[in-house]
């Protein structure tokens, strides 16, 4: 083999192996989280605490998030910026409450949009429930409506996240009078793992949101309203269009969503400086059969199937999409797209300077009241057949 010959050889053997990274990469989920934000200081005592950061672009936004440290084990909620020096390059911020561990001995930890560690820490009556599921049960949680309800909401929480991340949409969801399921699914680290221990993607992690149908389903909901986040967002569309249920889901909101899975993962090369090239090399392989074994799938992923930009005239569901400008992990241009191809069904919410998910985060306010007074009218502000008004059975007031 001649120098040229070789050079090339060698060339195409590193584009496939980065697009197999790639490829394993973004279906792997990953055993632990990357602590990659230093905790500077804690200084105050306590019930007066604030807590100095690095100045990045999360935590120089206004708002209240969440602080995780000790490798998830502790817990802060964190509120409103107390000073911010761009010159030193560090931000200090509010500590609302310690939920867990000792912050002050912390050094390093994430930040979060999930605020609230369960229902409870809202002051709401939880109850853990098993949700049969393949490969064993799911855990949920149950948060009863004040009167028994036969509308119910099923959250679906996103990528990499945990149910806790769903949290803050619970009291909305009890003022429409809502009875709401905060679930888990297969590989999210609560729920069994897929045999394959690959996501999916929305294309089997929906199994699981339908399994969440019938538990509600056998506990007297005649209507379900899915939420999603994030891929989510990816798994509630995959419930909606092929549950042995969906006449019985009545709206979809979605949060920061995944529409597309082609364009997302395009996005993420390009964030990770990988060439276009190899980044569409790395999709051949999640949606090829024979690379199974080079990706750990137990199954090829049909990402056009997942792609609700093209399918949209499809999508005959009342969906609400809120999605941030400044979205920096799922670009708000597929859902813009979407709710421009399918005006009669889709409504986009457009936020300013939140973060991905982080929309609730920035202005709690507007996005309660814009999902609250959409998802009334839905549910409640329907004619049926003659112009009568829904009664409150139908509704699922009490």
């Amino acid at each position: 083999m001649g120098t040229g010959a070789a050079l090339a050889s060698s060339a195409a053997g590193v584009v496939s192996g980065l697009a197999v990274y790639f490829a394993r990469q973004i279906v792997t989920p990953a055993r632990s989280r990357e602590e990659n934000l230093d905790i500077l200081a804690v200084v105050g005592s306590p019930g007066r605490q604030s807590v100095i950061l690095p100045a990045t672009e999360d935590t120089t936004v206004e708002g209240t998030y969440s602080l995780y440290f000790r490798q998830g084990t502790g817990h802060a909620r964190i509120g409103m910026i107390r000073s911010y020096v761009p010159r030193e390059g560090t931000v200090e911020r509010e500590v609302e409450q310690v939920y867990a561990g000792d912050l002050a001995t912390a050094t390093r930890g994430w930040w979060s949009g999930a605020v609230f560690p369960a229902p409870a820490a809202l002051g709401l009556p939880e109850e853990e429930v098993q949700i049969p599921v393949e490969g064993g049960s799911a855990p949920a949680w149950l948060v009863r409506a004040d009167a028994p309800a036969s509308t119910w909401a099923i959250m679906v929480h996103g990528r990499g996240a945990s149910r806790a991340e769903t949290v803050r949409a619970l009291p909305l969801a009890r003022r429409l009078g809502l009875t709401s399921l905060v679930v888990s699914y297969r590989n999210d680290g609560e729920a069994p793992s897929a045999p394959d221990g690959r996501y999916g993607l929305g294309m089997t992690e929906w199994h699981d949101v339908d399994a969440a149908i019938d538990f509600a389903v056998a506990r007297g909901a005649r209507e379900v309203v899915l939420f999603g986040w994030s891929m989510g967002g990816a798994i509630v569309l995959r419930t909606a269009d092929l549950s042995r249920h969906r006449r019985r889901i009545t709206a979809l909101v979605l949060d920061g969503p995944v529409v597309n899975w082609i364009e997302v993962l395009a996005h993420h090369a390009q964030l990770n400086r990988i060439p276009a090239s190899v980044g569409r090399l790395g999709q051949y392989l999640l949606a090829s059969s024979r690379a199974r074994r080079i990706t750990g799938l137990a199954a090829p992923l049909d990402l056009r199937s997942m792609d609700w930009i093209a399918r949209a005239e499809q999508l005959t569901l009342p969906t609400l999409v809120l999605h941030s400008e400044d979205d920096e992990f799922v670009p708000i241009g597929p859902s813009a797209a979407l709710a421009a191809k399918n005006p009669s069904f889709v409504t986009l919410e457009r936020f300013h300077r939140a973060r991905h998910t982080k929309e609730w985060n920035v202005d709690p306010e507007r996005w309660e009241s814009v999902v609250e007074q959409w998802l009334g009218r839905i549910l409640f502000g329907r004619t049926l057949p003659g112009g009568r008004m829904p009664d409150q059975e139908v509704s699922g007031l009490p």
